[in-house]
């Protein structure tokens, strides 16, 4: 028989995601695509530019994970509630890919993410409680956001620095995937002022990651 949570275990639930999510080396379940890549040479100015794009995707996948449990908490359907949970278990590796990396660059994660995570998770539960049907279809509009984001990042990035390339090309195929399951479960479009709304905060998220 499942569990059900009283608002005090949920709170502590939480608590512990969090922690989990903002320490600085959460534990990955897959290894990461730039395992076996060798470290290329990168000048100073090009690695400060691969440190600081990774920091913004690292704070992005912060967002993500927040974002998923914030929608599980809300998901009234057990399916899609697992749905969110297991999307979230694969933002952890991302999470964990982004730090190893940025530790091997000498740099660090965004100091901001405790804040970026607390909004998100916010605005996850949020739009939970909208309804199933606009939750998946919020989670689809966020991908495909992030999507485009790391294909900018993707030509950004150092020609030389196949190490941080392989490890965005991996997290893309994985924002993909989970946009359109989330288009499969029932995801509903977005109104496009909506879209517009989510494009603008991103942007400030991404603008401060990328500095701060």
């Amino acid at each position: 028989m499942q569990r059900e949570y009283r608002v005090f275990d949920k709170l502590v639930l939480f608590a512990e995601e969090a922690v989990e999510t903002l320490r600085q080396a959460p534990q990955a379940m897959r290894p990461s695509p730039a395992a076996e890549v060798e470290e290329p040479v990168l000048n100073r100015q090009e690695k400060k530019l691969s440190a600081n794009l990774l920091r913004v995707d690292h704070a992005g996948e912060v967002c993500a994970q927040a974002l998923y449990l914030g929608h599980a908490w809300t998901a009234s359907n057990p399916t899609i509630k697992s749905h969110m949970l297991q999307a979230a278990q694969e933002e952890v590796d991302h999470l964990a890919w982004c730090a190893y990396r940025l530790h091997e660059l000498h740099d660090h994660v965004s100091y901001l993410n405790p804040l970026w995570y607390l909004g998100s998770f916010a605005i996850g539960a949020l739009s939970g409680l909208l309804g199933d049907a606009w939750n998946l279809g919020f989670v689809a509009e966020t991908e495909h956001q992030v999507e485009a984001h790391l294909k900018g990042h993707l030509n950004l990035l150092p020609a030389q620095d196949e190490k941080s390339r392989q490890i965005l090309l991996q997290m893309q195929t994985d924002e993909i995937a989970h946009a359109d399951q989330a288009i499969a479960a029932g995801g509903k479009p977005l109104p496009g002022w909506v879209k517009k709304s989510m494009a603008v905060t991103s942007k400030i998220m991404t603008t401060l990651a990328f500095y701060i």
